[in-house]
């Protein structure tokens, strides 16, 4: 990648810089738009060949999970399909519908309290674009401000890819039958030869590169999440294919089961939870702006939940790339209900466990918690 600053000093030609943005048209301060409950907003209809440079957004909306229940979607050189479809705050790296604050590259979450969604990745179009807001929500978005930067050339060569990003939820099932057995602590661990129960992040036809991923993790238990193996089956290929990981924090460039914040430009996590272990929430992310991933005709990114998935977990991801069109359609987004949060494991919640593992040990009146069956 070359650095950002590298061409600012040299004259353009023929590129002209345009913005359309949620300004006040009667030349009032209510520089917004209203969204109702049920409706989607153009918020930008660009003819001809450009790139979008930046997007910046925020907004008001009494429903609490609106980053979740707002979907954005992005549309290139007239496509019916759109290129660009996820919930407005896992596109931008805000999980559950969430406000927090985020930064990396290209994208990032600002003050105000994360309140202020910015995009930086480039997004070129050869003829035409078109990006819309849907508010499925039984609210109305009282207030959303928006700035679309883009530029203007003559035309857009065909060695442009079109950006792309697709968001997938997934609650995982326990595949092995030795159950949820992570560092075989129940039960000894099977290999595995396969990336068929892997959780799919993206599953892509035509020619492109692979450029991102944000990570969405929601663990009902305390136990280490991410001694999953990350997979990258290239035009076909057949397991363990010409790209396999080590472990989930590997290919996120940590090491060692984190759980800390840490926020660098391509990679980082941005939320960790505060509970027992790695119980409750945690958001991850990975850009590979210096070692994407090439594809001539497919790719199938997926990784696996826990040791030959053998978690229970709530994933949700954006998978970020480009490619030529067309791109294969995305399955039907999620309905909202199926997008919602999975309930939070409390304290309550815990101690009925623990409750029934004293059952489960005869009820002694001094159990402490470590106790073990001998022949384990």
């Amino acid at each position: 990648m070359h650095s950002p600053l590298g061409g600012i000093a040299e004259l353009q030609q023929g590129i002209k810089t345009k913005r359309i943005s949620s300004y006040d048209r009667s030349g009032g301060n209510a520089d917004c738009i209203r969204i109702a409950a049920g409706e989607t907003a153009e918020l930008a209809a660009i003819e001809g060949a450009g790139i979008i440079k930046h997007i910046w957004f925020t907004l008001s909306s009494p429903d609490k999970m609106i980053r979740r229940n707002a979907i954005l979607r992005m549309y290139w050189d007239g496509e019916t399909e759109p290129s660009v479809e996820a919930p407005l705050g896992d596109f931008f790296g805000q999980g559950w519908g969430e406000e927090y604050s985020f930064q990396s590259l290209p994208l990032a979450a600002a003050p105000r309290e994360g309140r202020a969604l910015n995009c930086y990745f480039p997004m070129p179009f050869g003829n035409g674009a078109r990006v819309t807001l849907e508010n499925d929500s039984e609210h109305v978005m009282q207030s959303f401000y928006f700035y679309i930067h883009y530029e203007v050339y003559p035309s857009m060569p065909d060695t442009k890819g079109r950006f792309h990003a697709w968001w997938n939820r997934e609650l995982t099932e326990v595949h092995p039958a030795e159950g949820e057995t992570e560092w075989a602590i129940v039960a000894k661990q099977a290999p595995n030869k396969t990336d068929e129960h892997n959780y799919l992040f993206a599953d892509i036809e035509g020619k492109g590169h692979f450029v991102g991923v944000n990570y969405y993790v929601d663990s009902p238990g305390p136990m280490w999440y991410g001694e999953g193996d990350d997979m990258w089956m290239v035009d076909g290929e057949a397991w363990p294919g010409s790209l396999h990981g080590t472990g989930t924090e590997d290919f996120f460039n940590t090491s060692w089961s984190p759980n800390e914040i840490y926020m660098h430009p391509y990679f980082g996590s941005a939320r960790i939870p505060d509970k027992l272990g790695w119980m409750g929430r945690t958001h991850i992310y990975r850009f590979l702006f210096e070692d994407p991933i090439y594809f001539d005709k497919s790719l199938r990114a997926s990784i696996e939940h826990g040791h030959d998935n053998n978690l229970t977990l709530d994933l949700c991801t954006v998978a970020y790339w480009y490619q030529a069109e067309p791109h294969k359609p995305y399955p039907a987004i999620r309905s909202r209900a199926e997008r919602g949060n999975m309930p939070e494991i409390t304290p309550s919640d815990v101690h009925l466990w623990r409750h029934a593992w004293r059952q489960s040990k005869g009820a002694s009146p001094t159990l402490w918690g470590n106790e073990r069956d001998p022949k384990k």
